[in-house]
């Protein structure tokens, strides 16, 4: 919504004040110019970056219009899913876990929260760090620490994309100007011509500079930061799980765990106590 919504402004305010100072809307639209300037940022684009990080800009393309993948039923699954697994181990001890980590795809108890099964990265930072529990070889000082590791390690590989987009939202405005040079270029070819025809010609070349920057910053660099959020996000909703574990480990009960992790949400999924009580009792 926020993508619709904001390129619905951008567009009316742009064209709509360019026509209420009498400006001709038709003037601006110079096809050619756009394929100079996307087609050499695209250009551009594929060779500054490997193909993984193509192809995951290109996947990333729907979760614009759809919003952040992670809401407050996301996080009270895997809060509800940790009580359970904390509960399980209590009452069956540490290896009557052990199936349910190492086979998360057949294991009951995962395939009781379906918002968190379709998660692979959080079944597999769950499913990691429970063997190392269960092996009983670390204390929560080098969990932790291992645990900072791989966040970190997975923020930037996601924050990859983000960044690669704005480095192409910051290249546009130059391809912009070569949109611009090329029609004065054109103009120049053209002088002794009709004056009618000249003018078109310098107005064309013109439009490549605005459309440059126009895409540059009312798009691709507004993008790249909502790609950075999402990366963001999913940091968080791991840093969530992180927190009930090393609460776990370190002696406190399932419902004191899972609110360490509760604690670590933002204020925008953030359940009450009382809520998350009453979603771990209905998990039960």
């Amino acid at each position: 919504m926020n993508m619709i919504l904001g390129s619905i402004i951008v567009f009316a305010s742009v064209l709509g004040g360019f026509a209420a100072g009498g400006g001709h809307i038709a003037a601006l639209w110079q096809p050619f110019e756009l394929v100079i300037i996307l087609g050499a940022a695209l250009g551009g684009f594929i060779i500054a970056n490997p193909m993984s990080v193509v192809m995951k800009s290109l996947k990333s393309i729907p979760s614009l219009f759809t919003g952040s993948k992670y809401k407050k039923a996301d996080y009270l699954d895997a809060l509800g899913f940790m009580y359970d697994l904390f509960n399980k181990a209590r009452k069956e001890g540490l290896m009557g876990i052990e199936g349910d980590i190492e086979d998360p795809s057949s294991s009951a108890l995962f395939q009781k929260y379906p918002r968190l099964v379709k998660d692979h990265h959080a079944c597999d930072f769950i499913s990691d760090y429970m063997r190392l529990v269960v092996s009983g070889n670390m204390n929560p000082f080098e969990l932790d620490n291992l645990m900072d590791i791989e966040l970190n390690t997975h923020h930037h590989e996601a924050e990859a994309t983000a960044h690669a987009v704005q480095r192409v939202g910051d290249g546009l405005p130059a391809f912009g100007i070569v949109a611009a040079v090329l029609g004065i270029v054109h103009t120049m070819g053209a002088l002794g011509g009709p004056m009618e025809e000249l003018g078109t010609l310098v107005a064309a070349a013109l439009v490549g500079t605005l459309s440059g920057i126009l895409i540059a910053y009312g798009f691709v660099s507004p993008i790249s930061t909502m790609l950075e959020r999402y990366a963001a996000d999913e940091t968080r909703y791991l840093s969530c799980i992180k927190a009930c574990i090393l609460a776990n480990i370190q002696g406190y009960s399932p419902q004191v765990s899972v609110e360490f992790g509760r604690k670590t949400m933002s204020s925008d999924f953030r359940p009450s106590f009382s809520e998350l009580e009453q979603h771990l009792k209905g998990s039960k």
